[in-house]
């Protein structure tokens, strides 16, 4: 497939022209002319003062606008503390105008006392399609990771088993650059651990994405921006992070970049080290038919797990032309981790006369790895923005855990009853293949129409070689070891139109995709074998329409619906057993269905300052964590939850109180509603709940700026379990040094140490459960940044997004 994609390749940059394209550049400076970076700059048709583009100035100050047809234009220039700046009709033709150094002149309300007000962005920015959330607008991300960045961000919600949900509804796709992150639950927390917030730009939620990602995703898609620089020269920055709570963690990590006018190369490595405790409750009182107790069972597990991990970037673009490049990145990870679980487990009676005690030593030996390559072109026909592009994706991932279960039973005396001890080896390999092409094709009229196809192929292969050893001596234990192999290709058609006019727009899409797969699980000398295929064509609409209710856009009320779909992640669908215990297992299943849902939203936006947003989603089989009691055995497994409804509304307000502090209160409320067949139970449970994030900024002197910020949960009703209240509460301090170029950034988190995970199993055969699991939360961290290098006027970059849903679909 690589080599006709390479041919593909060389087609298309045969008929890549050299002609050249009208450009506008510039250089913005402000007071003693130092040069002004991060302003927003504004393109303009002459006539009528419409928005062409936006667009950042760069460390230096320039800016470029490219690629434009004959016309003529006008710049506009924003930043605060300066008077807007705005230039006389511009004349583009097919060559480079340069307006070249335009000095900004402070306003007269921000130069009393000499005073300097720099631009900050807001935490939260609301766009046609998605909710923006601006890592660096909080000081405690400094010193925090992408998982911990994601569970501060509006209406984000991670359970204690690292499940991520969006406005209280599961089945949410997680990407990092638009490209998936091929794990779920537990692994994805502990990769999304590994990725320092420094080098994360910004959080894009979408509850109905458009046609041009995957339809996968039934509560929507959380697509994890990291941070690039478009400027030539050399250029890099440097982070390095330590933090203090129960354990020690350390971080680091180094990002270069090198541009001139033929070629980009670009780089990151990370490097963690993190050691985390769980100390978990779970309790359980078993029922005699009449409701009255018949036994109690008491269990605490300490989980003390250590991880170290490196993961890298490297690419390259290399700009055969104006109008052509081509590019090719490699991605790399390396996980090591080692798990030690200590449980006792305390069996009485309905009076609480102890009957037995079991200790279980169980430990885990994890060894991950991935790696990558993507090759992208990338063609613009034309200086009206007609453009294809095309992305090769191959990805693997090889993951060994070695495993050792011992369990000891005694009896009320102390006496050591009966022992076992298990040992599993389970090694797994997944493969990906993608490939996908996209057209653009703009019109005069301010529409917009974009065209693609899309095939993946997913290839996985799972082992577990389990035995019991007896005398020192390990016999194989065939209802436990299996192997299961699953393939998977899906094919993608879509097609999406947007239209402006002058107070109306409105975007619309179709995707359809077709998903052929086969299961075979092989089986062994005591389980027979068996295979499954399924095979399902499905149709996505989407649909977004935006209106002005003033001529200026202050007031704007945007609609949207999207269909959407959920499938099983990869090792979900592996029948495989993983014991915490004698009494406590956690398994796949392989009988899962995919999940569909509809989702609604109406939301009202005035400036950037405050926003509504009524939300309402209904889904048909959505897939969640269950829980089966069989024998007095506690099985944890994905199931199918026959219906389930959310509805929510949130407000948004981002206000600056006066020069040195400003604010962001974002607060939903969210009611759920599940029905289904469980096992032996019906499901039939509702609740609202309700969510609150505070954040408040502070700017003080000579380069010291502070950050006092809070979030709270009420209690959830989530298919089978009622998740207990939680909130915490955090601060930050920040000092810029070296001339700015470096900073500091101490960080508490969860000061209180309130963020405690607790709840209630619902709906099990004859028993009440319920849980309490209290993980490392708290703690404090320092983060050291440095940027250094020199940069030139920008250039434009392809982001490569080849392989999408499917990455999201993997466990490590």
């Amino acid at each position: 497939m690589l080599k006709k994609l390479a041919s593909l390749l060389l087609l298309y940059s045969g008929i890549a022209g050299a002609q050249s394209s009208g450009k506008i550049i510039g250089k913005i400076t402000g007071t003693g002319h130092s040069p002004l970076e991060a302003t927003v700059v504004s393109l303009l048709l002459a006539e009528d003062n419409s928005l062409v583009k936006t667009q950042f100035s760069d460390q230096d100050g320039s800016f470029e606008f490219s690629s434009l047809k004959q016309n003529n234009y006008k710049i506009s220039i924003e930043y605060l503390g300066y008077t807007k700046y705005e230039s006389q009709s511009i004349a583009v033709a097919q060559e480079s105008v340069s307006l070249g150094e335009i000095n900004l002149q402070p306003s007269e309300a921000n130069t009393l006392n000499e005073v300097v007000i720099q631009k900050q962005k807001n935490f939260v920015e609301r766009k046609i399609d998605r909710t923006v959330v601006n890592v660096d607008a909080m000081i405690s991300n400094a010193g925090a990771d992408a998982m911990e960045v994601l569970e501060k961000s509006p209406g984000i919600i991670v359970e204690e088993n690292g499940t991520i949900k969006l406005k209280g509804k599961s089945g949410v796709m997680v990407f990092i650059d638009d490209k998936p992150t091929y794990l779920s639950g537990a692994d994805l927390e502990v990769y999304l651990k590994s990725l320092p917030a420094s080098t994360l730009d910004q959080i894009e939620i979408m509850t109905n994405p458009p046609a041009q990602y995957d339809a996968a995703g039934s509560a929507g898609v959380i697509n994890i921006k990291t941070k690039k620089s478009k400027a030539r020269g050399f250029n890099g920055s440097v982070t390095s992070r330590i933090s203090q709570g129960k354990r020690t963690h350390y971080r680091d990590g180094l990002n270069l970049n090198y541009t001139d006018n033929k070629i980009r190369l670009f780089g990151n490595v990370n490097y963690a080290n993190q050691k985390f405790v769980n100390d978990l409750d779970i309790f359980r009182r078993y029922k005699n038919e009449d409701g009255s107790t018949k036994s109690l069972f008491d269990q605490n597990t300490i989980m003390r797990n250590k991880v170290t991990t490196g993961n890298a970037k490297i690419g390259m673009d290399y700009y055969a032309s104006e109008k052509s490049t081509f590019g090719m990145s490699l991605i790399g990870l390396l996980k090591s981790g080692k798990e030690k679980k200590s449980g006792k487990s305390s069996l009485t009676n309905a009076f609480g006369v102890l009957d037995s005690t079991i200790i279980a030593d169980n430990r885990e030996d994890n060894k991950f790895k991935n790696a990558g390559v993507n090759l992208n072109f990338r063609h613009e026909f034309d200086t009206i923005g007609r453009k294809i592009t095309m992305d090769a994706d191959y990805i693997k991932y090889e993951n060994e855990i070695d495993q050792n279960f011992k369990n000891y039973i005694y009896q009320p005396d102390n006496t050591l009853s009966e022992q076992d001890e298990l040992r599993g080896h389970l090694p797994s390999n997944i493969s990906i293949y993608t490939f996908k092409s996209d057209y653009t094709h703009p019109f005069k009229n301010q529409g917009k129409l974009e065209a693609g196809y899309k095939i993946s192929y997913s290839k996985t292969d799972n082992i577990a070689d389990y035995a019991d050893v007896v005398d020192n001596i390990p016999v194989p234990n065939y209802d436990s070891s299996n192997h299961f192999k699953y393939d998977e290709t899906i094919n993608a058609l879509y097609i999406n139109y947007s239209q402006n006019f002058k107070r109306f727009s409105f975007q619309t899409g179709w995707r359809l995709e077709t998903t052929i797969s086969k299961g075979n699980q092989l089986g062994n000398i005591v389980k027979p074998a068996s295979r499954f295929k399924k095979d399902y064509t499905n149709l996505f609409p989407t649909l977004f329409v935006s209106y002005k209710l003033d001529s200026v856009g202050n007031n704007q009320m945007v609609v949207s619906y999207g269909k959407r779909i959920n499938r099983p992640y990869f090792q979900d669908l592996n029948p495989f057993l993983s014991p915490l215990d004698k009494f406590t297992y956690y398994s796949g299943n392989p009988y899962l269905n995919p999940s569909f849902s509809h989702n609604v939203e109406l939301s009202y936006n005035y400036k950037s300052l405050f926003s509504t947003t009524l939300t309402y989603m209904n889904s048909e089989d959505e897939i969640n964590e269950t829980i089966e009691i069989n024998d007095g055995i506690y099985y944890s497994r994905p199931g199918n939850i026959g219906k389930s409804q959310a509805l929510s509304i949130n407000v948004n307000s981002d206000l600056t109180i006066n020069d040195w502090l400003s604010t962001n209160l974002y607060s939903e409320l969210v009611h759920t509603s599940y029905k289904s067949q469980l096992y032996t139970e019906n499901l039939d449970t509702q609740g609202v709940f309700w969510f609150v994030s505070v954040l408040n900024r502070l700017k003080f002197k000579d380069g010291w700026s502070g950050e006092i910020s809070g979030r709270y949960t009420s209690k959830i009703e989530s298919a089978q379990f009622t998740v207990g209240a939680r909130g915490a509460v955090n601060l930050g301090v920040q000092k810029k040094i070296l001339q700015g170029k470096g900073s500091l950034k101490f960080a508490v988190n969860d000061i209180f140490y309130t963020n405690i995970n607790t709840g209630t199993i619902n709906n099990l055969k004859l028993t009440d459960a319920t849980y309490k699991n209290k993980g490392d939360t708290r703690f404090a961290a320092l983060t050291f940044t440095y940027s250094f290098g020199k940069s030139f006027k920008a250039r434009e970059e392809h982001e490569s997004t080849g392989s999408e849903s499917e990455q999201n679909r993997v466990k490590n």
